[in-house]
């Protein structure tokens, strides 16, 4: 009685964690570029206990001989789901949505005394003044935006901004048109083993304790033809319809072990009452 309720225990703390990613993942149904996460459970160790012996036992039987006792489940993974979202068109020229699934930009993030370069799929980009005469492209969150030879300076001189479609940012000034930069794209090749560091963010983990070398999860396409669609965004591909019936079937196994706790202490009561 007392692994049953162990093995419901288990499990509902598991549980609990599926609910916080669904959860996450409900809440950024509208964050631009945002990949969904997914949840993927495994068993635990469990014994087969073989209490028929008789070789009559498996006449018409269906199902293994025996019982089978686990230990309850646990969450083995969380997985990033990396499938483009959909496209919409802002008509604004500093929105830029990637075409390839596994493309993102490079942004440049300081925390602290700490600059590390991260992946992102969000193209909403911003302009931020440096001083009297330069901007700075940025994110939304004021970081700079990498380019091909770096951060992206914008003269305000310029009357217009835009981004064709193999990154390279042109800015116009009376008749004069310049190429910038290029924005710097690269190509995840093993996306599974970037890291979600928040705010709509990956970073390469620690590739020589993996015995990866950096090229072999990451390769640079800056100035590719056609990657980008100019003037629209990447919406979240979250799937609500899918992400509510997640939810509603942890609730479900939530209550489902929380029930046999319940109904163990209840019996357990009983024994203890008997005479």
């Amino acid at each position: 009685m007392s692994r049953m309720m162990l093995q419901a225990a288990v499990t509902m703390q598991q549980l609990q964690q599926q609910l916080d990613t669904v959860g996450h993942n409900i809440a950024n149904s509208q964050t631009t570029g945002y990949k969904a996460r997914q949840a993927d459970f495994q068993s635990l160790l469990f014994q087969q206990i073989n209490n028929l012996t008789d070789p009559r036992n498996a006449d018409g039987r269906l199902t293994p001989d025996g019982i089978r006792v686990g230990s309850g489940a646990k969450l083995g993974a969380i997985n990033q789901a990396f499938n483009a979202g959909t496209m919409i068109e802002t008509d604004r020229s500093l929105d830029v949505a990637l075409l390839n699934d596994y493309y993102f930009f490079q942004v440049e993030v300081n925390e602290g005394e700490t600059t590390e370069t991260r992946l992102t799929r969000d193209g909403a980009f911003y302009l931020s003044p440096i001083n009297d005469t330069e901007l700075l492209l940025t994110d939304a969150h004021g970081n700079p935006v990498l380019g091909e030879n770096g951060q992206i300076i914008i003269p305000k001189s310029a009357d217009h901004l835009q981004i064709d479609a193999n990154g390279q940012v042109v800015a116009r000034d009376g008749q004069a048109t310049n190429v910038i930069d290029t924005l710097s794209i690269v190509e995840a090749t093993r996306p599974r083993l970037l890291e979600a560091v928040g705010d709509n963010f990956f970073r390469l983990p620690d590739v020589a304790a993996l015995g990866y070398e950096a090229e072999e999860i990451i390769i640079n396409r800056t100035g590719e033809q056609n990657i980008l669609r100019s003037g629209a965004l990447e919406q979240s591909n979250v799937d609500l319809a899918e992400e509510i019936s997640d939810m509603l079937l942890a609730q479900r196994s939530y209550q489902f072990n929380a029930r046999s706790i319940t109904m163990g202490d209840q019996m357990l009561g009983l024994i203890n009452q008997l005479r």
